[in-house]
């Protein structure tokens, strides 16, 4: 870093960085538990495995992933109803009830990470430009900044559906370098997702810090090799 030991700025992403959301395999099942009798299969891990498909195939396409994080609510829904399609189920309004049980559960259940505010407030008040960017739709994801009263920590935030462009694609990053007034190279990025945040800011040559939360390392083989890897961003003070 051309700063020393701190950077000039250092950028967040939201979710899985500073909000905690939990596993969401644990959620699905919870939420699962409840609909089994109603819909007639014959376990929770039965009803489990098709939305996993479904869920694996939908978020496995770059192009689905964009499209879909824009419209979360209405891709859950789609996600369970093509999982009770390949089930042989017919009930389209229980499919909707089913994932906005879900969306209830999980978005309900965020929380800033332990410490998650206070690391921010360290980097603040050592004067350290800092920025929020996270993809996803505007209102939800506003929503969440507002509810934990994120605002103020933050000399600039970017949301994918205000914006018109996600991570990792470049007029992200350069946007908010641009406005943080910082050059990439005095700049951490902080994130924990591998290829949108740590290879998309690395194209640009920040310094890339993945947050591994689940604690369960690089996957192997990795294309993309971080900088630094972190359990949590407590760790950066």
């Amino acid at each position: 870093m051309k700063s020393g030991p701190l950077p000039a700025a250092i950028i967040f992403d939201l979710d899985d960085t500073i909000l905690a959301y939990g596993d969401p395999e644990e959620c699905w099942r919870t939420v699962c538990s409840g609909f089994v009798s109603r819909v007639g299969v014959s376990s929770v891990d039965e009803l489990l495995s098709a939305i996993n498909k479904a869920r694996d195939w939908y978020w496995g396409d770059l192009e689905r992933h964009r499209r879909g994080r824009l419209v979360l609510s209405d891709t859950r829904r789609g996600i369970v109803a093509m999982a009770f399609s390949q089930l042989g189920i017919n009930a389209p309004e229980v499919a909707i009830e089913l994932a906005d049980a879900y969306a209830e559960m999980r978005e309900g259940g965020a929380h800033p990470f332990p410490g998650a505010i206070d690391t921010i407030q360290h980097f603040r008040d050592r004067g350290i430009r800092l920025g929020l960017v996270t993809n996803g739709g505007a209102e939800m994801q506003r929503g969440k900044i507002e509810r934990f009263g994120l605002v103020p920590y933050f000399d600039c935030i970017l949301i994918e559906g205000e914006f018109g462009a996600g991570k990792p694609d470049k007029s992200v990053f350069r946007h908010i370098l641009e406005q943080l007034g910082v050059a990439a190279g005095d700049t951490w990025m902080v994130g924990d997702d591998l290829q949108r945040d740590i290879a998309g800011a690395q194209a640009l040559g920040l310094f890339s810090i993945w947050v591994d939360w689940r604690d369960g390392g690089l996957p192997e083989p990795s294309p993309v090799q971080p900088d630094r890897i972190i359990r949590s961003i407590i760790e950066l003070k």
